[in-house]
């Protein structure tokens, strides 16, 4: 028996440790020696446009989550995340503002739309707005036509990261990130190559913009000094609202842009200086033409009110000169039907007709008095 003890003590685990398979087979329904599955990769909302992760300006393959995409820039060195992003709603933005640290401010801000153009500083997060604008195309110009269609586009940079936020359906991104990703010396800069690659684009949209409103304006033109003068000037306001508004989206750009040019350790690399230098002088060569158009478009409706005015003046003067050959008949008329007793021609027996004769002649007279001074 002592010896029987040890041997039942000494088997007693080995049988435990054979039946544990057995037991985890029983319990999750699967082989002992089967893989687990690999997680689900997450996918990203319906507002992210694209996604990426960019190594010494080179796009790694894939459309990760941009919380993975972050995590994975966040490791690397000379890796950013480029996330794009278009009309977000709350749920999305919050989500993403928790992954790349924006604060609370800065998420409201990208849920809105209608921003002025400006640079922000929001701690390690710097915020550039801006307006995009596109032309809509149309047959001819009505009293609500729409010429051009504004909304913005906001672009967070970190030290890892750039987020851009679209509003409207002018000025997509998608162009953008295509070319610039055909530049790797200027995309391996960092987050700020992208803003660069930003600006530029809008800049061209601008400028794209201009030389369609141009071709308005010289329509405009024609019709306003045309021999018909068919322009209705509801029409020439309605160019001038959307001229406007195209004003407001380009001229507040400036500041802004040249802000970034400033030597400063939050702005862009001196690498990409003189790229921003090319995109300020063309937003100058834009506002320039935008200016000059608003002030043609200008002095087109006061020519149009001016001629407004001197075709009222004309019609005045017609009713007026009609309304002096009428009040001689009624004049004549008038003391004719008086019955006095002691009228002359009461007893003519012509007198009726000398009468009417009277008034013709008149008529006629003053008629052609008035179409010799040019009042009709």
């Amino acid at each position: 028996m002592p010896g029987d003890a040890e041997v039942d003590v000494d088997q007693q685990p080995v049988r435990t440790r054979m039946r544990l398979p057995e037991l985890v087979t029983r319990l999750l329904g699967r082989p002992a020696d089967a893989q687990v599955p690999a997680p689900r990769r997450r996918a990203n909302p319906d507002a992210v446009v694209d996604c990426a992760v960019y190594v010494n300006g080179h796009r790694e393959p894939g459309r990760p989550h941009y919380a993975d995409a972050y995590a994975r820039a966040r490791r690397g060195r000379n890796t950013f995340v480029w996330l794009g992003l278009h009309d977000p709603g709350a749920a999305v933005m919050a989500a993403v503002g928790r992954t790349f640290g924006l604060d609370e401010f800065a998420v409201g801000q990208a849920l809105a739309d209608g921003h002025r153009p400006t640079v922000q500083r929001h701690g390690d997060v710097t915020l550039l707005v801006l307006r995009t604008a596109g032309y809509v195309a149309h047959h001819e110009l009505t009293d609500t036509s729409e010429v051009i269609d504004t909304g913005d586009v906001m672009v967070f940079l970190g030290d890892r990261f750039v987020i851009t936020v679209r509003h409207g359906a002018a000025g997509a991104l998608t162009p953008v990130r295509e070319e610039i990703q055909g530049r790797p010396a200027v995309l391996a800069e960092g987050p700020w190559a992208v803003a660069y690659a930003v600006c530029s684009r809008m800049v061209d949209l601008y400028l794209e913009v201009a030389g369609h409103v141009e071709r308005d304006l010289e329509r405009a033109e024609e019709t306003v000094f045309a021999r018909d003068r068919s322009a209705d000037i509801q029409q020439l306001y309605q160019l001038k609202r959307e001229v406007v508004e195209f004003k407001r989206a380009v001229l507040p750009l400036q500041a802004p842009l040249r802000s970034l040019l400033e030597q400063r350790p939050d702005g862009p690399p001196r690498g990409l200086h003189r790229w921003f230098a090319d995109v300020d002088a063309r937003l100058a060569r834009a506002v320039d033409r935008v200016a000059a158009y608003d002030d043609l478009l200008t002095s087109i409706v006061q020519s149009r009110l001016a001629q407004l005015t001197v075709e009222q003046n004309n019609d005045m003067r017609k009713i007026a000169a009609w309304a002096a050959i009428a009040a001689t008949q009624t004049g004549i008329a008038g003391i004719y039907g008086m019955n006095f007793a002691n009228m002359p021609e009461l007893g003519w027996r012509y007198g009726y007709f000398a009468a009417l004769g009277l008034m013709a002649a008149v008529a006629f007279l003053l008629h052609r008095l008035f179409r010799r001074s040019g009042w009709l």
